[in-house]
């Protein structure tokens, strides 16, 4: 799940206006970086958001990269403006919707199909760029292929709530994309993915208080902590060091293929199978996000 197929990454540029050679040749192990960490960990978070809690997980997986990033980066907050501020928390309050709902999603629906419906968040944020007539054949391919994903002739093809959650998630990550643009331009490093994981946190701590098992057990709770490091620290650190170099139609194609790593990934460790129709379905997102991406205008 890296964070866009259209946000308009700032790409790293010489002083002749081209990227730089290093930035060009890193930029995409970040992105399939990225996206690695995120699906192998969250299918290895899986057994812990059974145990604990999906909510509960995530919470805990958000203060513990909080507490990391602020251990290395010490933002200072005092040199920043207000508005750029207010900026980095509604990008963590778009980044604790879109892990909260993700979570309670493969909660209960395989993640393939989970990771597919997400995507029509970042393909909204694409067609709604544009609007063009190929633009709205995409959106229609991928509502084919969610259908496919979710429907068969008896019915829902998983957990509604699950599928609701995936949709939630969706929207979320629409929102992820708008605010990471400004938030990676205003801040050095990873000061920015620590203000708005901190914001995350705080934001996801009712609910996963809340949601708090009693039957958990200390070792699973201080798993979901250390998970914080590969979820969300790693892959999300990782977008933003991409997003910096490389151009917004080269980072859309190369997370085009989210879906099919995750139907992977789900297959490899959690032997989740996904059958002729869903197959059909991810395809169908996929080559939507993939159309909608090459379709764009080259980011200036």
């Amino acid at each position: 799940m890296g964070p866009a197929i259209i946000s308009c990454p700032t790409t790293k540029r010489s002083e002749a206006g081209r990227p730089g050679a290093l930035a060009a040749a890193t930029a995409p192990a970040f992105a399939i970086g990225s996206i690695l960490s995120f699906q192998v960990g969250t299918a290895l978070s899986v057994p812990l958001l059974l145990a604990v809690g999906p909510s509960s997980t995530t919470w805990l997986r958000l203060v513990g990269a909080s507490a990391v990033l602020w251990a290395f980066t010490r933002p200072n907050l005092a040199a920043h403006a207000g508005r750029t501020l207010a900026a980095a928390g509604l990008l963590g309050v778009a980044t604790c919707g879109m892990a909260v709902f993700y979570a309670e999603a493969i909660a209960r629906i395989p993640l393939g199909m989970a990771t597919a419906i997400q995507f029509v968040g970042p393909l909204a944020v694409a067609v709604a760029a544009s609007r063009g007539l190929l633009d709205i054949a995409w959106a229609t391919l991928a509502g084919v292929g969610v259908a496919l994903l979710t429907l068969t002739a008896a019915g829902w093809s998983a957990d509604t709530f699950g599928i609701a959650c995936a949709f939630a998630s969706a929207a979320c990550w629409a929102a992820y994309i708008v605010l990471t643009k400004r938030v990676g331009q205003a801040f050095q490093g990873l000061q920015g993915l620590t203000v708005s994981l901190t914001v995350a946190a705080l934001a996801a701590t009712p609910l996963g208080i809340s949601q708090l098992r009693d039957g958990a057990h200390a070792w699973e709770m201080a798993a979901s902590l250390a998970l914080g490091i590969i979820i969300p620290v790693l892959p999300y650190g990782l977008d933003l060091l991409a997003m910096r170099r490389m151009s917004t139609r080269a980072f859309g194609v190369l997370v085009s293929a989210d879906p099919a790593i995750s139907s992977l990934v789900g297959l490899l460790i959690l032997h989740q199978s996904i059958g002729g129709q869903k197959a059909v379905g991810i395809a169908c997102v996929m080559a939507a996000s993939l159309g909608a991406t090459l379709g764009q205008r080259s980011s200036p």
